[in-house]
């Protein structure tokens, strides 16, 4: 149930299961099951308005309205478009349905009990205009509870950002699997609670879609984060190596490199010039030190340490020696996170950093940095899955762009977002904390992709076990608690 579908695939799914031979009035009989039950579930007293578009939706909704008819409810129905202009499955639902009808307007909006959206789903593209956004307006002004069928109205199902007026509703019920509005922000937020209902597509269907975003979880990535097993040691569970800013910026490598500890790498340094290593030496105990004299090689540094990956960028400045740092690690071929600075320090030459990475790589910008660093694709229109995957492919590597709806891709088109962030997670130091988990992660042997996506869980994850008034040393606090108990 973690796939996530385009509305040409949610599409594609209908047509496949009639095929096999279920019969398309069966899945709108479901579906508005599906809805009635959704708002009979609501603790809300009064009655229940419908308000049915032109096209299936509607039907969905003339269905609903029989169901909680038949069921005691006091339910009226209210129809944008006239009704005699019904094709197919909706003309059938509303005919069975069989009660008065009044047009749709928009005081006639009910100011208590339940309001159900039928109006349009996810294959709305454009943006509601005139009387239908009039509708969405006062939907979503009335006290009422709003149940929406399978998107809120106005909302395209393909982009988290809706081109207009749409609904906001309490619960949204969506059918098989989730579209990318359900996922993506800011149309997720307007959804409320989203529930998928079981209408009766099969699950093979899948197999010829092929979707290529999914809902981030544990199951998506088997086997991270490791568990040590009896005979294991430090050595054995990876080494990473933190680069570390100057002698006034230490604090974000050292976020890093402690998260890095907590997310299970044996043996974590932070690499780091003379007059830094005192003050991280007032510090850290777990964490060791590699002292750097100023200008000297990285080489026999890295031969000494032995990392098997590499965290750059958090607060370490944005100039040519940041640049030449993140060669020289790869030159060593380590598998390495370019975060904050080690981003910026690219702007001016993009392609030259591409130019060294692989899968073994993760990039982490937040939008900003995305927008140096992937200049043409930072158009926030646009589906924000779409355009992650694009910059992995340009990357050649994985990609997390961060935010509510952090994004995961990877260079083959596969693409995972993650939903469990909650917003306590916006502090400094936050996404310092994110790139240790993941560098911990590749340490440990995990790709790129699935290292980003295990990492992006388990950073969520610990925010939500800190709550309000976390600061990003809790998050490394919290981690041993999400890894026993919440994986």
């Amino acid at each position: 149930m973690f796939e996530i579908l385009t509305v040409e695939q949610a599409y594609q799914a209908d047509r496949l299961a009639e095929e096999t031979g279920i019969e398309s009035y069966a899945l709108m009989q479901k579906a508005g099951a599906a809805l009635a039950q959704a708002v009979q579930g609501l603790d809300m007293a009064g009655p229940v308005q419908v308000w049915c578009g032109p096209g299936a939706n509607g039907g969905d909704g003339y269905v609903a309205a029989r169901i909680l008819r038949d069921a005691g409810l006091e339910v009226s129905v209210h129809a944008l478009g006239d009704p005699a202009h019904l094709k197919g499955d909706a003309a059938r639902a509303c005919a069975q349905w069989g009660g008065p009808v009044a047009p749709a307007r928009p005081e006639a909006m009910a100011s208590g009990g339940v309001i159900l959206d039928a109006l349009f789903g996810a294959g709305l593209s454009r943006p509601l205009q005139g009387t239908a956004a009039q509708l969405a307006r006062a939907m979503t002004e009335s006290a009422a509870a709003v149940v929406a069928a399978d998107l809120p109205s106005g909302i395209a199902g393909d982009n988290g950002a809706p081109p207009g007026p749409h609904v906001r509703a309490d619960v949204t019920v969506t059918f098989f699997r989730k579209k990318c509005a359900h996922v993506l922000e800011p149309a997720r937020s307007a959804c409320g609670r989203v529930v998928v209902a079981d209408i009766g597509i099969p699950d093979a269907v899948l197999d010829t879609i092929r979707p290529q975003l999914w809902e981030n979880h544990p199951g998506l990535w088997p086997g991270l984060p490791p568990r040590p097993g009896v005979m294991v040691h430090k050595h054995a569970r990876g080494s990473l190596v933190v680069h570390c800013g100057d002698v006034f910026h230490t604090g974000a490598a050292r976020l890093a490199a402690r998260a890095g500890l907590r997310a299970g790498a044996g043996l974590v340094s932070l690499l780091v010039e003379e007059a830094a290593a005192r003050v991280c030496a007032a510090h850290e105990t777990e964490v060791m030190l590699s002292v750097r004299r100023k200008g000297r090689d990285l080489a026999p540094l890295l031969h000494a340490i032995r990392p098997t990956a590499a965290v750059i960028g958090p607060a370490g400045g944005t100039g040519k020696a940041m640049r030449e740092d993140v060669m020289a690690l790869r030159m060593q071929g380590l598998p390495l996170v370019v975060d904050a600075d080690a981003l910026s320090a690219f702007a001016k030459a993009p392609d030259l950093l591409f130019a060294q990475l692989d899968e073994t790589c993760v990039l982490t910008p937040h939008e900003g940095e995305f927008a140096r660093i992937f200049p043409g694709l930072a158009d926030r229109s646009q589906n924000k899955a779409e355009r992650t995957r694009l910059a992995a492919a340009r990357a050649g590597c994985a990609v997390l762009l961060k935010g509510p709806d952090t994004i995961i891709a990877a260079p083959d088109g596969r693409a995972i977002v993650n939903t469990n962030a909650p917003p306590d997670l916006a502090t400094a130091g936050s996404g310092d904390v994110l790139a240790g988990i993941t560098g911990a992660l590749l340490a440990q042997g995990a790709n790129g992709f699935e290292a980003a996506a295990c990492a992006a869980l388990v950073h969520g994850a610990a925010g939500a076990v800190c709550g309000r008034g976390l600061i990003a040393s809790d998050l490394i606090a919290a981690l041993p608690e999400v890894l026993q108990t919440r994986l």
